[in-house]
């Protein structure tokens, strides 16, 4: 079994959870307050910042220099793709650049940056890429979910934020993540493999935070 099987099936339970999750399925049916994604966005674009901090720390845990590239590709992705997507709605939301300058991090956004950033600056490698896998893969499977949904793909606000998030390019930046976690998984320990278990628990934890926050508008 890959150890990306492992994880998954570690927290499957949580995950279920984030389909039905009132915000995440509000999404998928176009019902979901306006006022409730404005607030989303621009917690997520703050977020994102340090999510793509963690992605350069890969830079210099990394020990090939394909895993390099892949870590800098990555966080050009990020800041240069994906974030664009938040920059097309702020647009539209009537966000501006010094709204998200002025808005702090909530309490769960800041939370679970600050744990990432933690383990992945005081581990190895494989504590990098299980920290940032949560998040990057839970993405494609809600936006896969969501886009089975009739008519979601067709909505025409949140249509574009579920194919974001099952484009080509997105897909390709999570398998690649995928991979490099199953090939470190190989030359792991047991002791290791349950302490990144645990950290993938946790970061997955804290993504049902990051909704329950979204959707409550939590600061």
């Amino acid at each position: 079994m890959k150890f990306s099987d492992t994880l998954y099936k570690s927290v499957k339970d949580i995950w279920d959870s984030y389909y039905v999750h009132p915000f995440v399925r509000g999404i998928g049916e176009g019902t979901l307050d306006k006022d409730k994604f404005k607030f989303y966005m621009i917690q997520d674009y703050i977020y994102l910042l340090d999510y793509a901090k963690v992605y350069a720390l890969g830079v210099v845990k990394a020990e090939t220099e394909e895993v390099m590239q892949g870590f800098s590709s990555t966080v050009n992705g990020i800041l240069n793709g994906e974030m664009n997507i938040h920059r097309s709605y702020m647009e539209e939301l009537g966000i501006t650049p010094e709204e998200v300058k002025n808005t702090k991090a909530s309490l769960a956004n800041t939370s679970y940056t600050h744990y990432m950033l933690a383990v992945s600056q005081a581990g190895s490698l494989g504590d990098v890429a299980v920290s940032l896998l949560s998040c990057a893969w839970s993405y494609l499977k809600i936006a896969t979910n969501l886009s089975k949904i009739n008519g979601s793909l067709d909505n025409e606000f949140y249509g574009k934020w579920i194919k974001g998030y099952i484009s080509e390019d997105y897909k390709e930046e999570v398998q690649w993540l995928l991979d490099l976690v199953d090939d470190l998984g190989k030359h792991l320990s047991e002791k290791e493999l349950d302490r990144l278990t645990e950290i993938f628990i946790n970061c997955s934890k804290y993504e049902l935070m990051f909704w329950d926050m979204a959707y409550n508008k939590e600061m």
